[in-house]
């Protein structure tokens, strides 16, 4: 393992006297996985340490587990945060769990208190640094929204819309977390988004499981076959309590697949089929 992480696991732990950092078993030759549990909640969130860390940040996968108390989709929310925590607080060269830690701490004691305010701070956090980049105003998102689809009581639901920048990619899913309540509160959101600058031509892609294991890939895969550039796809899951198993990848992509086709034309040809900013 690497020195630097090994002795900020058993720094750690020490601290918090009791095991807050720890290793998990899927760790390779490349990146080492850790087990990150947030103090006085019942949520733990999936960490991977590249083996240059700390010159290289580490990777929120997502939630690794939560409580029964823990309400539908507030893991999702704190793994969204801490990433937005994470990318203020690393400085190459040092570790930055304990200052991840710290830093999250308040942000979730205002969210007990005022349900909702970790989406409203995604939204103001992602909104505010766009200003300062780029010195404009954030649009809100016009999604392409497609027909939910029900199996087994889970539902989907897939949305996509036009993205000029990796700021507005994170900040149209931020915008939707913090105005639709609904949204926030499910399962998992699992995003994509493929961004080509027309002046330089260089390209941004990336993706996020939020918790449904291999979906994020899975999804900007197919972006890639779409062969579809400048947009952002949020794929949202309700898990109705029966697990689907390799069928739900099957869902995400039918749903994902139908809201891809209604950004691309461009307009809602198909009311039956692709609705625009309707209520799900």
């Amino acid at each position: 393992m690497n020195q630097a992480l090994e002795d900020e696991i058993l720094s750690l732990n020490a601290i918090y006297a009791t095991d807050i950092l720890v290793l998990s078993d899927e760790t390779n030759n490349t990146s080492h996985s850790c087990i990150l549990s947030i103090p006085d909640h019942h949520i733990s969130l999936r960490l991977s340490f590249p083996s240059d860390y700390p010159e290289t940040p580490p990777t929120i996968i997502g939630p690794a587990s939560s409580g029964s108390e823990t309400r539908r989709g507030e893991a999702s929310e704190v793994a969204f945060l801490a990433r937005d925590v994470l990318s203020s607080c690393f400085r190459a060269g040092e570790p930055c769990v304990f200052d991840l830690l710290t830093d999250l701490e308040p942000l979730l004691a205002t969210s007990a208190e005022d349900e909702g305010s970790v989406c409203e701070y995604l939204f103001e956090s992602v909104h505010h640094e766009h200003e300062l980049e780029q010195n404009e105003t954030i649009p809100p998102p016009d999604w392409v929204i497609s027909t939910p689809v029900t199996e087994k009581k889970s539902v989907f639901v897939a949305r996509a819309c036009n993205v000029q920048s990796v700021y507005t990619a994170k900040a149209s899913i931020a915008h939707l977390l913090a105005t639709d309540k609904k949204v926030a509160r499910a399962t998992h959101n699992i995003t994509a988004w493929r961004i080509r600058d027309a002046v330089t031509d260089a390209s941004y892609q990336d993706c996020d499981d939020d918790g449904e294991t291999a979906a994020g890939s899975r999804l900007l895969h197919l972006l890639q076959v779409m062969d579809v550039w400048d947009v952002v796809v949020v794929v949202t899951r309700w898990y109705g309590g029966v697990h689907l198993g390799p069928d739900r990848f099957r869902l995400i992509n039918q749903v994902a697949r139908e809201a891809v086709v209604g950004f691309t034309n461009g307009s809602n040809k198909d009311k039956d089929k692709v609705g625009k900013d309707k209520k799900v």
